[in-house]
């Protein structure tokens, strides 16, 4: 919401260099510079060493990046904050937005970098050269919009329609908001430029489309409060690395706007072309706040909610990693508790199945089988053998006992044998 401060289409990617260079030396301001004082150098030197400008010097090109880099740094008070007390070590060049000039892209380069967007991986373009350096010649149409009116129309990629919005006092206190939209879900960029002293116009603030529903959008609220945009491109790459993150970093993107109101007078904003390879399509409109007083009201109130969100997330973050990294701990140990319970079994299982039918025993100073299986199996004895007498006569008279046994009346009444009922 509102817009993102950007001068000359920021470029905050890291400078492909093995030696990072003071931002202030880079930006050629001393170190209590005011934060008007860094943005006019800035300007200076991004349209100076802008790719537009330069096609056949890369090392111009490698400047810019420096330049756009140290700005990104010093134009942020938290990050400036960290690197005056800490250096380069205090800052997560990570989580550092990541930008595409398209403007200096050949056409297999912009073909990849289409090929991303699609997939959803964020990636945020640099403002061409050309309209930049136009509007701050002054030399740039532009169309009125009045408030409470809408305006339709495509704009050619890397190229930009002006416009002028003219509010009077009382809408100024009211409050002005001013969107864009695409039914045809196309890629731009709504911008603001603040008056030059040189009597053109110098680039304040931008907003990138993004999908809302069945379009493509962008907005800019001027009411007079903390209004805040959301970026989508902030920690991307730590994201795409640990999709946890996607969840926990989601509302670190929310930014503040610098400029939370208008003064009466004509604002200058622009609709910037930013689709790969067609015209984008868009339609804008100025409206004041007056009639949207409940609206106000419920905006003010969500983003106080997500502001205190964002906090508990942060303190939860940590709560949730903690626990993860237990749960991993345990884990772990119960998939190593499972095999040595599972070893140990097998073992057993092991021992248990030695012993086995016809194993070979010793029994004092002999030996002899013993037999693990039925009742038929026999042990011999020393000095004894099968035909022995008294192996035979045990043998008669147990076959004697059964004899009788079998033998006996059932049908009598005193149990006598069937010997003395024949006599």
């Amino acid at each position: 919401m509102g817009g993102s401060k950007t001068e000359g289409g920021t470029s905050s990617s890291t400078p492909l260099i093995t030696n990072r260079r003071d931002p202030y030396e880079v930006l050629s301001v001393s170190r209590d510079s005011s934060d008007q004082e860094i943005k006019s150098a800035y300007r200076k030197l991004a349209l100076k060493y802008h790719p537009d400008k330069n096609a056949s010097n890369p090392e111009a090109s490698e400047l810019f990046k420096e330049v756009a880099y140290s700005y990104s740094i010093l134009s942020d008070p938290e990050k400036r904050r960290q690197y005056d007390n800490a250096g380069f070590e205090a800052l997560d060049a990570e989580g550092m937005d990541m930008e595409i000039d398209l403007s200096n892209l050949g056409t297999v380069n912009t073909m990849f970098a289409a090929l991303f967007s699609k997939l959803g991986v964020p990636i945020k373009t640099t403002i061409s050269a050309n309209v930049l350096e136009e509007a701050l010649n002054g030399t740039v149409t532009v169309r009125p919009l009045p408030i409470g009116t809408s305006v339709s129309g495509k704009v050619e990629k890397q190229c930009a329609h002006f416009f002028g919005v003219t509010i009077s006092e009382e809408q100024a206190q009211a409050g002005i908001v001013v969107r864009v939209t695409s039914a045809a879900q196309s890629k731009f960029k709504l911008l603001y430029f603040e008056q030059d002293n040189g009597g053109g116009y110098s680039l304040a603030l931008q907003e990138d489309s993004e999908k809302a529903g069945k379009v493509t959008a962008a907005g800019m609220y001027f009411l007079h409060f903390q209004v805040y945009r959301m970026d989508s491109t902030v920690n991307a790459l730590a994201m795409a690395k640990d999709p946890e993150a996607a969840f926990f970093k989601k509302l670190e993107g929310l930014q503040p706007c610098e400029v939370s109101e208008l003064k009466s007078g004509t604002h200058i904003f622009a609709v910037y072309g930013d689709n790969f390879f067609k015209t984008a399509s868009y339609t804008i409109e100025a409206v004041c706040a007056t009639t949207y007083e409940d609206t106000t009201l419920k905006l003010k109130d969500i983003e106080q909610q997500i502001l205190r969100k964002r906090t508990e997330l942060r303190q939860f973050e940590t709560e949730y990693r903690q626990a993860l990294a237990r749960f991993q701990e345990v884990t772990n140990r119960y998939s190593q508790e499972k095999q040595n319970v599972d070893e140990l079994l097998k073992q057993r299982d092991s021992i248990q199945s030695s012993f086995t039918v016809g194993r070979s025993v010793v029994l004092g100073g002999g030996s002899s089988q013993v037999s693990n299986g039925g009742g038929n199996g026999k042990v011999s004895g020393e000095g004894e053998s099968s035909n022995s007498p008294g192996a035979g006569e045990e043998g008669g008279s147990d076959s004697k006992a059964k004899k009788k046994w079998f033998n006996l009346n059932l049908k009598g009444g005193g149990g006598g044998s069937s010997d003395k009922k024949s006599g």
